[in-house]
């Protein structure tokens, strides 16, 4: 399976907020790509950061089907990205996190800007763990969430 990421604007947030494609040629996922709320959300943050640091968020995409979406979850701070993921429940289980944040990281190193790559896991997301520590993340503390609970934070070399 070959897995890529591509830079997800504020026009394919908007279509897929109202249940189209988000450009030509791109298949949806069986069942949603996301619930409303976590895409607008995604969409919401992507148009704050993107000002200061584009991009701020991509499609994830095996072949021409739409999988999940990767964005930044704040605005880079010193060369720092922090990142998160997330696979429609219909493909996950099937290597494409793993894939999408390998090209994450594989464009990071290719741009000047960034010098780490981070991310946070729920403490008992197995399989979001397993991703990291398959793209050479290492574990670098721990923090509570009042929303998510309980989570790791990973970090590596861009």
């Amino acid at each position: 399976m070959t897995v890529a990421i591509r830079e997800a604007g504020g026009d394919h947030f908007a279509r897929l907020l109202a249940g189209a494609a988000p450009e030509p040629g791109i298949a949806l996922p069986a069942g949603e790509i996301a619930p409303a709320e976590v895409l607008a959300m995604l969409a919401d943050l992507a148009a704050t950061i993107r000002p200061a640091f584009s991009p701020a968020a991509w499609m994830i995409l095996v072949g021409d089907r739409l999988v999940g979406l990767c964005s930044l979850v704040k605005p880079p701070e010193e060369g720092r990205l922090t990142i998160g993921y997330g696979i429609a429940p219909g493909e996950q289980g099937r290597g494409a996190a793993t894939g999408a944040v390998a090209a994450l990281v594989a464009w990071a190193r290719s741009d000047p800007r960034v010098a780490v790559v981070a991310a946070e896991s729920g403490k008992s997301n197995l399989a979001s763990q397993r991703v990291l520590e398959r793209n050479g993340f290492a574990v670098t503390g721990e923090r509570f969430d009042e929303e998510d609970g309980d989570l790791l934070s990973w970090e590596r070399t861009a």
